[in-house]
């Protein structure tokens, strides 16, 4: 079994939608946990958006593993932060068989 080096504090956040009194809807952040990981770059690339330069880098995250449904288990859509820096989750799977170890596969983006 392949350990994992969980070294790196990380904030699970997931999205919350609420009025903003004038008829629309904003998005802020709820913070469900603090949880450990193993943050590994795997690829990174450059656009434009308009003027603008954005570069975002793709990450492997590897957090123990929680079963589907608990409140401790990362899911598409939500983010991890550490300090200042955000990691946008796209994809969660289990990392082993016995389900001991999570994958996401995530992105943080800059504008430069």
């Amino acid at each position: 079994m392949k350990t994992h080096n969980l070294t790196r504090k990380l904030v699970l956040e997931a999205p919350v939608t609420s009025d903003d009194g004038l008829g629309g809807r904003t998005t802020g952040w709820q913070e469900l946990g603090t949880i450990w990981a193993e943050v590994t770059r795997r690829t990174a690339r450059s656009r434009r958006v308009g003027e603008t330069a954005v570069s975002s880098v793709g990450y492997r995250i590897v957090v123990r593993g929680a079963p589907v449904g608990a409140p401790s288990r990362p899911k598409a859509g939500q983010r991890l932060v550490e300090g200042s820096r955000v990691f946008r989750i796209e994809h969660v799977a289990e990392a082993d068989a016995a389900g001991r170890y999570l994958l996401c596969r995530a992105t943080e983006e800059h504008v430069t």
